[in-house]
């Protein structure tokens, strides 16, 4: 399926912004203009960022002080101490985590793990049973804060619990510690269950006497969980995450390896994409086909061979699950049909498996760009999974229609729910409901968010580590899209062992970057290469046979919007420019100019990356943009199409270099000079410290193609000879030319008219040559015929000004490179 959207966002960041933190960091513009759209314009914060190395006291954490004495007063006294956890990722390694943080005090806990069919969180038939089996405290991971009732009846049987959870509390608390980043002025309030686990980890072994940093030796299992549960990859998630994948890499813990060997991961390879594809899945596929106790015991053994049985175990589980996946998806699909007009979607199936619905829910909002929620039936109920798009807390939507439900928990992506069938159409039509009230037509369209434009000569091996810099990435830090505009898809070739996937080039500019897309084939793909795109893209160091190199990886295309751009410089009044050429010295290329002090910043060089990507980096900081041009009207049309639908009303104009070597202030009004083509003299470029006297930043973007484009414009303007032929045969014939005539037959009949200052050029060389006469006496300017005589141009002061204009502007502008900038750093 060909990745289209029908537009693109990019919030706007000012260039001084990027500029400051770039130098700052280190950095690159394109990496500090990603930091600052994400919020982080402080340079502390973002370095702060950078190091992902937030880490707070657990003693902050509310009920954490409770809850350690109370586990230490059990253990003590020898009481049956059991784990209660959850079935996901999540679950699963915040009951090994709490498993090993009791053993390491001297516990012996026991521990028990909920079946899909048992549903997610602490039961009264769980609490009854567990209390039938002597437990004296349980600890519940991942789950419990809003079993209020269930915490009551263990009481009432004489069990303590504690509680450890990060999900949305309820209006009540239980009636015991609970221990809960949100709760009590922890400095950070999204961990997941396994974060919350590490932390009642490293308390509990301090309160304890051992030193509370051991508990970092499972902090492999509490990244992978971090990853995996979607929490947001900021402020302690990302040192928990980071860390936790380089001791991923290098750990000691039997199931892992076993885990990473099945999932043909080396561990060297281990990152965020291979822990939320490869590990994760497989350890939940237990809870979602069969039960979560062998992902558990994969975790926690210590035997090889053990580990490596469980591993192929599960490994065979994830096959089935895939297989699950892919039926109940395309039962789903055809039951969307009918609801594709609604804010939200609810579909619900027999035979469904209630461990896959969740990823099913996410496939469908995938391709529907609306909040789904899927229900496996099964007899008069059905469990469900629901999850949503940004701009709509599926919680809050779910728990508007909490009357129709059984029950329900989860959090703003994600949520869960039970429900008995003959409620769904109601539940169907009051979560609509509340999603059409909350959201507009605009958050159901697909949209691609971009945190930065970027040249396709950006797209290289530098960028792609610096960028790495920003990880892991995942919800609350995604990973960074990257806008190619104005870009075409070129030699397109399918690749995958089913042809499902495609390689292609990137072209921008004279810049190329090789690509992949994934899950598009290579017929619809190159379909698009017919035409010119803003290309949306990640890049990423790609390792292959002990090589590294930048790869591209295709997210999303859109056509190029095209806009409108204002000539700050457009002609005067025909007449009126000529009088200005007559008066002015032929020999020299721009009027005097008055001094001016010259802008103390550098020129920005960035020949060769590409235009559209540069003007496109410039237009999506919101500010405004004076593109510098050898011709007008030739050009005018291309930025028009290519970059213009990129600014915002009146922030794009375009002058020539003649307009503003005649009137440096023409560009003063905009933030930005882009020198898209080249002057045609080597001190044309004072002219942009000139016209940067109050502060505006100039870049120079012209390569080799636009040297050759001014100068075939410079040829025709001064290569003066067959426009004074033509121009002389319609006066000859008509004797005089005034009106239109006269402006016809002074702008020419090609496809771009002659500009002013060409004209003027041309009726200065007639007059003084004596075969015409310029008569301003009238209403209206004429031009009469004069000498009929043949006479060499040469005889013309002013041609053989512009012929040696010409000549100059051919010396400069055939050399292989101008070299003069003045560049930044």
């Amino acid at each position: 399926m060909l990745p289209a959207v029908s537009r693109w966002v990019c919030d706007p960041c000012p260039v001084e912004r990027s500029l400051a933190l770039a130098d700052a960091l280190g950095v690159t513009t394109h990496t500090a203009s990603i930091l600052a759209r994400r919020g982080l314009v402080d340079v502390d914060a973002a370095r702060a960022f950078l190091a992902a190395a937030d880490v707070h006291d657990p003693a902050l954490m509310g009920g954490m002080g409770e809850a350690c004495d109370l586990i230490l007063r059990h253990v003590g006294e020898g009481s049956r101490v059991v784990v209660f956890g959850d079935y996901d990722v999540d679950g699963v390694c915040s009951t090994a985590i709490a498993i090993r943080a009791l053993r390491a005090i001297g516990a012996q806990p026991a521990w028990r793990l909920p079946s899909r069919a048992e549903g997610y969180g602490l039961s009264e038939a769980v609490v009854r049973e567990l209390a039938a089996e002597g437990a004296g405290l349980i600890v519940t991971v991942d789950c419990g804060v809003t079993a209020v009732a269930e915490v009551a009846l263990a009481s009432s049987l004489g069990v303590d619990v504690i509680v450890t959870d990060h999900h949305r509390p309820g209006a009540t608390l239980p009636d015991c510690p609970v221990v809960h980043p949100a709760i009590g002025g922890y400095p950070f309030d999204s961990l997941c269950g396994a974060g919350v686990a590490l932390k009642l980890s490293e308390a509990l072994r301090g309160a304890a006497g051992l030193d509370p940093s051991t508990a970092g030796e499972d902090i492999d299992l509490a990244g992978l969980a971090t990853l995996c549960d979607m929490v947001p990859l900021v402020g302690e998630n990302r040192r928990i995450a980071r860390t936790g994948m380089k001791e991923l890499a290098r750990t000691r813990k039997a199931g892992l390896r076993a885990l990473m060997a099945v999932a043909a991961l080396d561990p060297a390879d281990v990152d965020e994409r291979s822990a939320g594809f490869r590990l994760g899945p497989r350890i939940n596929a237990a809870g979602r086909l069969a039960r979560a106790d062998a992902a558990l015991e994969l975790l926690l053994t210590e035997d090889r061979e053990r580990a490596d049985e469980i591993a192929r175990e599960l490994d065979g589980l994830n096959h089935d699950r895939r297989e699950t996946e892919v039926r109940i998806t395309r039962e789903a699909e055809a039951l969307c049909a009918t609801q594709t007009s609604a804010a939200a979607i609810v579909v619900a199936g027999e035979g469904w498996h209630p461990g896959v619905v969740g990823i099913v829910a996410s496939r469908l909002v995938e391709r529907f760009r609306r909040p789904v929620v899927v229900i496996a039936l099964d007899g008069d109920t059905g469990r469900g999974s629901g999850r949503s798009i940004e701009p709509y807390d599926l919680h809050a939507g779910i728990g508007s229609a909490s009357e129709r439900l059984i029950r329900f928990g989860g959090h703003r992506m994600a949520a869960g729910l039970e429900i008995h069938r003959d409620e769904i159409d109601g539940f169907r039509a009051a979560l609509a409901r509340h999603a059409g009230e909350a959201l507009c037509p605009d958050d159901l369209q697909p949209v691609q968010e971009v945190h930065a434009v970027v040249p396709a000569g950006a797209l290289g091996l530098d960028l792609a580590e610096e960028l790495e810099r920003l990880g892991p990435f995942g919800a609350g830090n995604p990973s960074p899209v990257l806008m190619v505009p104005a870009a075409r898809i070129e030699h397109v070739t399918a690749m995958g062992e089913g042809r499902e996937h495609a390689r292609f080039t990137l072209s921008g500019g004279s810049a190329r970057a090789r690509g992949v897309a994934f899950r598009t084939s290579q017929s619809a793909l190159a379909d698009a290469g017919a035409a010119e795109h803003d290309v949306a893209v990640s890049l990423e160091r790609n390792r292959w046979n002990g090589a590294v190199e930048p790869r591209v990886v295709l997210k999303t295309l859109s056509p190029t919007r095209a806009g409108t751009v204002i000539d700050v410089g457009g002609d005067a009044a025909l007449h009126d420019t000529i009088a200005t050429e007559l008066a002015c010295d032929p020999s020299a290329w721009w009027p005097e100019i008055p001094a001016a002090p010259l802008s103390p910043r550098p020129h920005s060089d960035r020949r060769g990356e590409g235009f559209a990507g540069i003007a496109g980096d410039l237009l999506t900081s919101g500010e405004s943009v004076l593109v510098l041009v050898a011709d007008v009207a030739r050009r005018r049309a291309g930025l028009e199409r290519m970059v213009a639908g990129m600014a915002a009303d009146e922030n794009l104009h375009v002058a020539s270099w003649d307009a503003v070597g005649a009137d440096p202030t023409l560009a003063r009004a905009s933030d930005h000079i882009l020198a898209l083509d080249p002057p045609p003299v080597a001190g044309g470029l004072t002219l942009l410290d000139l016209a940067c006297a109050d502060g505006a930043m100039a870049h120079v973007a012209w390569g080799a193609p636009e040297q050759e484009f001014a100068l075939a414009c410079w040829r025709e303007r001064l290569a003066l000879r067959p426009a004074l032929i033509e121009i002389w045969r319609a006066l000859d014939g008509a004797g005089e030319l005034s009106g239109p005539r006269l402006e016809q037959a002074l702008r020419g009949a090609g496809a771009y008219p002659r500009c002013g200052s060409h004209c003027g050029a041309l009726v200065r060389v007639l007059c003084e040559l004596g075969l015409a006469i310029w008569d301003t006496a009238g209403e209206v300017p004429r031009l009469v015929r004069g000498s009929s005589e043949r006479t060499d141009l040469d005889r013309s002061s002013a041609y053989r000004a512009y012929s040696e204009r010409l000549a100059v502007a051919e010396r400069y502008l055939t050399t292989p490179q101008v070299t003069e900038v003045r560049k930044a750093g």
